[in-house]
């Protein structure tokens, strides 16, 4: 009988990305590596529980949710976040930063400076600058007036992200270009908070992290794993929460670890490359590939 794994997401850890399995097991995701994975037969989702903890029902959850949680414990991982808002009094000092995803495509953000440049990886950010450090309120405070300022969003819809990683400029100076002005923008505005220190726009570009340069080009996203689905290929980049996977002639398709949470999956056997799950081409509609 073959060995069952339940993923339990994707992490960005200091040297490198890993995949987090039940038990706490974790396997490195290091480009070239084959990874091959499938849903068996008669499967199902199961939520993902909340703050560390199963599910107290085993709820079954749609395959396309990258929650993977039932409402109630959507509710309570929601109840200890901060980017939700959910949490007023973390006496920690806080970082704003500007992330940029691609042309026209720039969001606002506050992170825990503990964190370094961890939430950054995670979200998929290109490239980024810090813009001020100080209390969660004030960090708070700088990031509504960028959005009512300067119209910058605080989110960016991981579907975008993806469908533009294929036409990132070749040149660092041209994916900073965006952020530098902005950052400037920023800066200039009045009605900053005082007690967030402001921070020089110096650009980190991620583009060799995520491995995005040089090798396929993706060309669609799976939605969702479904029962009887397999999935192998060659690791060519790592971005967010996303895998890009060789799966033969066509180049690569981008997978949402967030997809694979409450599967039960076994391995791939010998298959030749290829995806089995429903996938949709960047401005189309989503299809099976065999």
């Amino acid at each position: 009988m073959a060995q069952v794994w339940k993923c339990a997401g994707l992490r960005w850890m200091a040297d490198g990305p890993v995949l987090v399995w039940s038990g706490g097991r974790r396997s490195a995701l290091i480009r070239g590596k084959r990874i091959g994975f499938a849903v068996p037969e008669g499967g199902v989702r199961t939520c993902a529980g909340a703050r560390g903890n199963g599910c107290p029902v085993r709820a079954v959850v749609p395959g396309r949710s990258t929650g993977g949680r039932c409402e109630e414990c959507a509710r309570l991982e929601r109840a200890h976040s901060v980017a939700a808002d959910k949490v007023a009094d973390d006496p920690r000092p806080y970082r704003v930063y500007l992330a940029w995803f691609g042309p026209g495509m720039v969001k606002v953000g506050i992170t825990a400076v503990e964190r370094g440049p961890a939430r950054l990886l995670e979200q998929g950010a290109v490239c980024f600058s810090w813009l001020g450090t100080g209390p969660l309120m004030a960090a708070r405070r700088t990031e509504e007036l960028l959005r009512a300022a300067l119209r910058v969003p605080d989110r960016v819809p991981y579907a975008e992200k993806r469908a533009v990683r294929a036409v990132l400029p070749e040149s660092e100076a041209e994916r900073a270009a965006e952020l530098r002005e902005l950052h400037a923008r920023a800066v200039a505005l009045p009605g900053r908070p005082e007690s967030l220190r402001a921070e020089p726009c110096r650009v980190v570009d991620q583009l060799g992290v995520f491995g995005l340069a040089g090798g396929p080009e993706a060309f669609g996203e799976v939605v969702e794993l479904v029962p009887g689905g397999a999935v192998r290929g060659e690791l060519v980049a790592v971005a967010g929460p996303d895998l890009h996977l060789a799966v033969g002639g066509r180049g690569a398709v981008a997978l949402d670890t967030r997809l694979m949470t409450g599967w039960e999956l076994v391995p791939a056997g010998t298959a030749a490359d290829g995806c089995g799950f429903p996938v949709r081409e960047f401005g189309r509609p989503p299809e099976r590939l065999f």
